[in-house]
């Protein structure tokens, strides 16, 4: 019996076999030399068509390499077939040195698409480390220090941090270029309560300098970002917990007490009062600078600029004022009843009024002012409006809020949900919050008119409100100011319970009106005084945290 045994060696196109009979001796029967030489032939012919499938350049690249030696049946020695394999890797790559790198390209392609997943796998793994370039170094080494500063000037602080162990040269490129100033500068531009605080700690004055000014080193920036870190850290602690300085105004009204509308800034706070005055504050010492006297009626809604202050009053005037001098510079008659309130912004002011009507006026200057267009619509006295360059939006007794085209002045659409009249809102990008008789706030989209969100916890009619990107700030009839989260209130998933974050009980009467910044409130009462919540200054001061504040 004869047991047939077929070794292949592939070298070329060659093919070898071997028989072997039950007696020892190596023959070929005729029927099997028969289909050797036939698969042979196939082989042959299969090798043919994939050479023909190649480009001529591949063709000769290919056959080039393919010339070795054909292995027989002998086998060579180790060293023998090593020296063998050297040899013809150094041929190799002396005709691959050879070709254009079009051609070589051509070719490692080819050589990989023949390969398996693994040898895939490993390339990749030697190639990684070789496509990697460390840019930051090299670009100063060609003289483009700015482009590598440009860079990493991106970088946030926890990753310029990290880019400062990579090596000396990052190390060199982030101090030499000022890169801890340029990132706090960043930060102060865009940021209101990064930018407070450069002007409240005085260190305003070490940014915004070209190099050729004396500024600190690098190191004084990288050391003092951590330091506006923990400061803000510690205001938000204040504000979640209350934790504040309070300071008081008594205003000392001559007849009739209260403060009806207030504004402030750094150096003043500017506020109109239920015995027809206006009274003008030193913020720092809180002492009264100034008294403008004209209205015969409540001051009841203010606003002022760098220029001119105006005011509403229950006489049914506007009168706006020189805010330097106290003079009055105009007078506007129009409304039949009390101006309830008032804005004004880039040449258009907007008043509306206990008439139930809404007046539009182009402010040219502080003594030409004319009547544009007078909006009628509310059924009930119009508490409030404000606006911007694309809708102007009141609040009326009426339960309603209505949306007006500020370009046109045409009606938009109205908003209902309060039950009882609304006393305030604010409008801003697409948001509008609102305050009612019926004690809710509710926050609205404009653009679709949905209620978002009704908030709960004042018990008597809610009078002020203000919100930023952050938070929400109203005032009552309860004489309660309460701070709410404004992120969390727009969030449906939000458990109503938690979005009141903190009540302040300081006032003795209702609340009038407020208005707030990352670092205070200013809030004015029917109990004729002015108060300044302080959530940054209030190490040394009077520190109010009762935890009967947390609601």
């Amino acid at each position: 019996m004869t047991s047939l045994h077929l070794q292949a060696a592939d070298a070329g196109l060659g093919f070898y076999f071997h028989s072997r009979d039950s007696g020892g001796n190596n023959n070929m029967e005729p029927e099997m030399e028969d289909n050797t030489l036939e698969l042979m032939n196939t082989s042959v012919m299969e090798s043919q068509n994939h050479v023909d499938d190649l480009s001529p350049k591949k063709t000769t690249i290919l056959t080039k390499l393919s010339n070795g030696p054909v292995m027989t049946g002998s086998r060579k020695r180790p060293s023998e077939g090593n020296c063998d394999k050297e040899k013809e890797q150094e041929q190799c790559i002396a005709l691959f040195d050879q070709w254009s790198e079009t051609v070589q390209v051509e070719f490692v392609e080819h050589l990989i698409s023949r390969m398996c997943h693994y040898q895939h796998g490993h390339i990749n793994s030697y190639l990684k480390p070789m496509l990697q370039r460390d840019f930051i170094t090299a670009l100063p080494a060609q003289g483009l220090d700015h482009i590598a500063e440009n860079i990493l000037s991106f970088l946030d602080a926890q990753s310029l941090c990290s880019a400062e162990l990579v090596c000396k040269e990052w190390q060199r490129v982030i101090s030499e270029g000022m890169l801890w100033k340029k990132l706090i500068e960043r930060m102060v531009r865009t940021d209101p309560l990064w930018k407070g605080l450069s002007e409240r700690h005085q260190w305003e004055k070490y940014l915004f300098k070209n190099r050729t000014t004396e500024v600190p080193p690098n190191s004084y920036y990288h050391s003092l970002y951590p330091k506006i870190i923990q400061d803000i850290e510690t205001i938000e602690a204040n504000w979640r917990c209350g934790r504040h300085n309070l300071q008081r105004i008594q205003c000392r009204s001559e007849n009739s007490k209260g403060v009806y509308c207030l504004q402030y800034d750094d150096d003043k706070i500017i506020s109109g009062l239920r015995d027809n005055s206006i009274k003008i504050w030193d913020k720092q010492s809180l002492e009264c600078l100034k008294i403008l006297t004209g209205h015969t009626g409540s001051v009841l809604c203010l606003q002022y600029d760098e220029r001119v202050i105006v005011t509403g009053s229950s006489d049914s005037t506007v009168r706006v004022w020189d805010v330097t001098s106290g003079e009055v510079l105009n007078t506007l008659i129009h409304h039949n009843e009390a101006v309830l309130h008032l804005r004004f912004c880039n040449g258009l002011m907007v008043t509306c009024s206990k008439d139930r009507s809404i007046a539009v006026w182009d402010m040219a200057s502080p003594t030409d002012i004319s009547l544009r267009r007078v909006l009628v619509g509310h059924r009930a006295a119009v508490n409030v409006v404000d606006f911007d360059d694309k809708y102007i939006v009141s609040a009326s007794g009426d339960r309603t809020i209505k949306v007006w085209s500020t370009s046109t002045c045409e009606f938009v659409r109205t908003l209902n949900g309060h039950k009882r009249g609304i006393a305030c809102l604010q409008y801003r990008d697409r948001l509008v919050v609102s305050g009612s008789s019926d004690n809710t706030i509710r926050l609205w989209d404009i653009e679709c008119g949905a209620c978002l969100r009704v908030l709960e916890g004042h018990e008597e009619l809610v009078r002020c409100i203000r919100f930023d990107n952050k938070r929400i700030v109203s005032g009552a009839y309860d004489g309660k100011i309460k701070v709410w989260d404004l992120q969390a209130a727009l969030d449906p998933r939000a458990p109503a319970s938690t979005l009141c974050l903190r009540t302040l009980v300081e006032h003795s009467g209702r609340v009038f009106r407020l208005q707030f910044d990352e670092f205070q409130i200013i809030s004015s009462s029917h109990d004729d005084t002015i108060l300044i919540w302080d959530f940054l200054n209030i190490a040394g001061g009077a520190i109010h945290c009762s935890e009967s504040w947390r609601s």
